[in-house]
């Protein structure tokens, strides 16, 4: 029978601009925090996993960065992989993690995230999205934008002076809300919900507290998106330590957390009518933890955009096709409703700084199903799913990370 992964402790920094920062003294606060939390010291990690995805282009920190951060601590000579998976590149290090732990290679390993993307040369933050789709055929990628005459004036800007990625997200947006009769305003009300949640949250890049007026006033980014409709960039870094079930056992952690199921997959030229990667990765998971979507009490999941927090309630089965803006209505997805949905205030409050946002919602969930969330606890919580998404190929996403956890 196999034995799930188990978190014993989790860290995090405040995601947000931190120019007076390194990237080894982020990803040290949260490691510090995870090690604690986790009762280890940091000489009894066995194997590293360390994800970064804009910081070399950033900060000109490539190749070893991992082993850079952990060098600082004194540890050295076990194994340290270096990830980078676009958006999902901290999920994507926490996967592989807790794939070798579960496999038996390992008892006490450690995964982390860390970014910095905020440069005086805004040039460098750029070129890091700039570079998540295919850049060899770029044609591809006009051909699957250019649709309206919004679009079709931006591409008279240069192209690494575009907001590529909220060009894609509103064109996602666009078909949702011909498909659904979604409308901007119920975008709008995505973005309030988690305005509410991330003011709760302390280490939110954002914390004021939003209307749907207010977010439909603010200025247009790509129609139909204002700006308090986008993720912004960020700097920051997560952790977790990961162990088997024996030795947490052994160590006695509290409140450990089990990892159900973890799962990372590559997006894929689907045909008419065929499920788009998320869905299918999510039935997947589901599978592997043995839960129905009935059994899940809060849900991080990756909403670089409002609308997209709409599209990922279908996709993940949360609600049917076409159900997501009654969902929404519903007050389902709030706190105190039924399956409450970005707690932490989700990418576009609490930022996104994609190096380290997957383990950010891992930390969340831990917190809920520990029942440490502080004034946005979800009552209850015992099952919880992460989803996290990044890149762009095609007409879906690059890579798509999924999770469940069980208190």
């Amino acid at each position: 029978m196999k034995q799930n992964a188990i978190i014993a402790g989790v860290g995090i920094t405040r995601f947000g601009k931190h120019l007076d920062r390194g990237l080894a003294d982020l990803a040290l606060e949260a490691i510090d925090q995870a090690v604690a939390e986790a009762g280890v010291p940091i000489n009894r990690i066995e194997a590293a996993w360390a994800g970064t995805a804009g910081a070399p282009l950033v900060t000109g920190q490539v190749c070893v960065a991992g082993q850079v951060v952990l060098r600082q601590r004194g540890l050295g000579r076990i194994p340290v992989i270096n990830v980078e998976n676009a958006c999902a590149t901290a999920s994507t290090a926490f996967q592989q993690a807790c794939t070798m732990v579960t496999l038996g290679v390992y008892d006490i390993v450690l995964a982390f995230g860390m970014e910095k993307l905020y440069h005086p040369d805004k040039d460098r933050p750029m070129a890091v999205y700039a570079g998540c789709v295919d850049v060899e055929h770029p044609e591809v990628l006009d051909h699957y934008l250019v649709g309206d005459l919004a679009y079709a004036e931006r591409l008279t800007a240069p192209r690494d002076r575009r907001s590529l990625f909220m060009d894609i997200y509103a064109r996602m947006a666009r078909d949702y809300m011909s498909a659904s009769g979604a409308t901007k305003r119920d975008f709008a009300h995505v973005s309030a919900k988690n305005s509410y949640h991330g003011s709760l949250n302390p280490n939110a890049q954002y914390r004021d507290v939003l209307t749907a007026d207010q977010v439909l006033a603010a200025r247009t980014i790509s129609p139909p998106l204002t700006l308090p409709m986008c993720s912004p960039i960020g700097d920051g870094a997560a952790a977790a330590v990961i162990m088997s079930p024996r030795m947490a056992k052994i160590l006695g952690v509290e409140s450990p957390v089990r990892v159900l199921s973890s799962i990372v997959a590559s997006g894929y030229d689907a045909g008419p009518g065929a499920p788009s990667i998320t869905t299918t990765i999510s039935r997947q998971a589901y599978a592997e933890a043995s839960i129905d979507t009935k059994d899940i009490n809060c849900v991080e999941l990756h909403d670089a955009t409002s609308p997209a927090e709409l599209i990922y309630y279908e996709a993940l089965g949360l609600c049917g096709p076409g159900e997501g803006p009654a969902f929404l209505a519903s007050g389902a997805t709030s706190l105190g409703g039924r399956l409450p949905v970005n707690t932490s205030g989700g990418l576009v409050r609490k930022g996104h700084p994609i190096g380290a946002t997957g383990l950010g919602q891992i930390h969340e969930l831990v917190q809920q199903l520990r029942g440490r969330a502080g004034s946005r606890q979800v009552e209850n919580a015992r099952i919880a799913l992460a989803e996290n998404g990044g890149g762009f190929i095609g007409d879906d996403a690059a890579a798509v990370a999924m999770t469940v956890l069980a208190q």
